[in-house]
């Protein structure tokens, strides 16, 4: 079966599906017709997109609300999203509804989605998730990520095929509001450089160990003259949840140098204070990908992740990968993700130390 035949079953498939749903929650549910919906104006092209659910991936997608926003200065967005993700276009211009969708037992948040949206007469639909929303709601143009089994190729890249903007893909962005500034300049005050640290990640087996950053750390900012930031404080970002992982690292750094963010602000005051550190290194994370975003240097660290796929986007990053390859990792006797410790054990400090040196150099360089 060509293309077009499997894209046309997988439609047919969804849209069973949906109307399964449709009618189990219909009977549960008042008639969406009962349910107020704004008035619009058919004059104002409006757009709806329809994000990822995780941080890193709607980074990685930004680009194209980047485009969106450029290519259609007079436009108002909708944007849904995953939960984890929706507060990074808080503040995205010309938006009219962000909507957070939690996941929920078979794939009901569709079905809510499909009710917050129906009622508007979309000028586009842009879908990075494949869903059968686009299918079902007025809309005038639709645009939907093709699908690709490429994992050599990097997700920004994947994400821009949306418009067949592949070979020039629109950068990740990241939008902030005057309060976040406000707050960064408050969290992250003046007083020398910074460096930003991110020890977590959302899985343990991409955690880097903690005495390994803390000795990266102390090479990087001792005071002496080969340090290229000789002094400086560190800032330690993480989620709250994730705080048992970063606190060794918090507690080994004098009290007077160290800048506990761990669960302490949210997504895009975090942006804001990465904006006015000098240079960020961290694992494989949603984090890394926010701190390419927001323009300063960023160094990832990988194990068992692709940075073909996944690596931080932008001139002023560069990533280091453990001396044994995921196909190694995963070829382990025994090997089980959801019970194995940090599989970064093989990606030496030196290796961490030579990358964040050779990046800051050279950032400094095309800078000047």
């Amino acid at each position: 079966m060509g293309p077009g035949g499997t894209t046309r079953r997988y439609i047919r498939l969804q849209t069973t599906w949906f109307s399964g749903a449709f009618q189990a929650s219909f009977r549960e549910s008042s008639n969406w017709r009962d349910t107020p919906h704004p008035r619009i104006s058919l004059r104002t092209m409006r757009i709806l997109f329809i994000g990822p659910s995780r941080i890193g991936d709607a980074v990685l997608a930004s680009g194209l609300l980047r485009h969106l926003t450029a290519t259609y200065p007079d436009a108002r967005f909708t944007v849904a999203c995953g939960e984890a993700a929706a507060p990074l276009f808080a503040a995205l211009p010309r938006l009219e509804q962000l909507i957070s969708m939690r996941k929920q037992d078979h794939a009901a948040h569709w079905w809510q989605l499909w009710k917050q949206v129906v009622g508007t007469r979309w000028s586009m639909v842009v879908d990075v998730r494949r869903s059968i929303i686009p299918w079902v709601i007025p809309v005038r143009h639709r645009a939907i990520l093709p699908t690709s089994r490429d994992d050599s190729e990097h997700s920004v890249v994947s994400f821009a095929r949306t418009f067949g903007l592949e070979a020039d893909p629109p950068a990740p962005a990241i939008w902030l509001g005057p309060s976040h500034a406000e707050a960064a300049e408050r969290l992250v005050c003046e007083g020398g450089p910074v460096l930003a640290i991110g020890p977590t990640a959302n899985w343990i087996g991409k955690t880097w160990p903690a005495d390994r950053f803390l000795e990266t750390v102390e090479r990087l900012t001792a005071t002496s003259e080969d340090a290229i930031l000789p002094g400086a404080r560190i800032a330690v970002f993480g989620a709250g949840p994730e705080c048992e992982l970063a606190q060794p690292i918090i507690d080994a750094i004098p009290a007077a140098r160290c800048i506990d963010l761990i669960g302490r602000v949210d997504l895009l005051t975090a942006a804001a204070c990465l904006q006015r550190c000098a240079l960020y290194i961290g694992n494989d994370s949603g984090l890394m990908h926010i701190a390419a975003a927001a323009g300063i240097p960023a160094l990832g660290l990988f194990g068992p992740s692709r940075p073909e796929r996944y690596a931080p986007w932008g001139r002023d990053t560069a990533w280091v990968q453990t001396r044994i390859t995921l196909e190694e990792m995963v070829a382990r006797p025994g090997y089980d993700p959801d019970k194995t410790d940090t599989l970064m054990d093989s990606l030496a400090v030196d290796d961490v130390v030579k990358a964040a040196n050779d990046l800051w150099r050279r950032t400094r360089a095309e800078a000047a």
